[in-house]
Formats: structure tokens, sequence, C-alpha cells
């Protein structure tokens, strides 16, 4: 794990941004298209505003949540319309969303969002963050499908259920997130290091973002 702190959250913001464009310029060389995955939520939210900015070659760009609510786009607790509108705007508008809902059951949905994204993976660059309880995308401590999300054979979709959530989710599983070419982790705040640290101590099963720790920088702020 590479850990890089910085002073405030605005100068992590602007460095990740900077970062992870580096990171996607840098998968354009090695092939035709590029495979971005990231979070929804909130936290990256000036991330994306940065980036959406950006010169890059969006239109060889494919975004892809690294996890969704089962909900469709134009639902307000949908990843995919919060990356639309965060992400997928200004020169950033020309790159590709590979939306993971389907009008389906999530077995099923996650079933043809995994056949579809197959063929484009490993992931050139990842961004994923982390909760308190230590959960990353949709892998979180306690759910009854987490062995089959963190097996080393595991599907690269996973319906699961997030302990108290109004709705089913699905989520990559960890063996795909972690053989992404460039994987970031991002975390604000002095409760999350806490759990960071917490979570080095403790398996997988335990703490899921110990999963991808061995592969990740993580990026922290106070």
């Amino acid at each position: 794990m590479d850990f890089i702190e910085y002073s405030d959250a605005d100068m992590m913001m602007l460095s990740l941004a900077r970062i992870l464009s580096r990171d996607l310029r840098e998968a354009l060389l090695r092939r035709d298209r590029a495979l971005f995955a990231v979070p929804g939520g909130t936290t990256p939210g000036p991330v994306f505003d940065m980036l959406s900015a950006v010169d890059i070659d969006w239109d060889r760009v494919d975004v892809v949540p690294g996890d969704e609510r089962w909900l469709p786009e134009d639902h307000p607790r949908s990843n995919a319309g919060q990356l639309r509108a965060r992400l997928l705007r200004g020169k950033a508008s020309a790159a590709h969303l590979l939306r993971l809902w389907r009008d389906l059951p999530p077995e099923e949905g996650a079933a043809r969002a995994a056949a579809d994204l197959a063929p484009l993976l490993p992931i050139d660059v990842a961004l994923v963050g982390m909760g308190s309880d230590m959960h990353t995308a949709s892998m979180f401590p306690g759910a009854p499908e987490l062995a089959l999300a963190l097996a080393n054979d595991a599907p690269v979709i996973v319906p699961i259920t997030a302990p108290d959530a109004p709705e089913p989710r699905v989520t990559m599983s960890a063996r795909v997130l972690k053989d992404a070419f460039a994987l970031h982790v991002l975390i604000v705040g002095a409760e999350k290091r806490e759990a960071l640290e917490r979570a080095q101590k403790l398996s997988p099963t335990e703490a899921p973002i110990n999963a991808l720790l061995s592969r990740a920088s993580v990026h922290w702020a106070p």
C-alpha cells in the first residue's frame, strides 16, 4: 500500500484529479480504449468536476461504476446518474458510460452487465472509496454474498445485499478491482483513517477494503 497524506481536502482533490488524468493518458497509450471504474457518492464529486474539464481523448474512455444500487439512472440514488451529473459533462461528456443496472432482476442483470464488461477488462484506472465500516464498492462486512465477492474466482459482477439498505446492489468483485493497472482509494477525515488502520489488522471478510490495499495508493486528507 502506498499511503499519501495531504494537508487538506482541496489539495488532495486537485492532486488526485491530476494523477487520474495522467493514468488515463498512459492507458490510452497502451490500448485503443481505457476502462475507468469510479465510485458513486458525494466524496469524489470535486475530483470529477476537475476531471470533466481536462483534455483527454474522452471519446476513447469507458466509464463504469464500481458498484450500483439496483435503481434506474434517473433515480437520485443511482451511481450512474450521479456520474453523468458530475463527471460526464464538459469535455468528459464524450466518454461512454457503461451502466450496470438493467431492467431485470439483480441476478440476471448482473450477469448481463458482467458479459458486457468482461471483454473490456482489465480495468485501466480504478477509484474506490471506503466507509467507516471498512466496506468498499458494495462489499459490506456481514453481507451474505461477501465471500463470493472476495473469492479468487468470483464473477465480474456480484449481486449483493447491503445491510440496512433499501434496495439491492451489485458490485465489482475484489479480484476485478485489484487487477486494475492503477488503483486509488480516496478517504477523508480522522474516522476514515482510523478505520483504514484498523482494516489492515483484519481479514477481508471483516474489512473488505483490505482485499485491495496491497495493490492500492491510498489518498487521505483530514
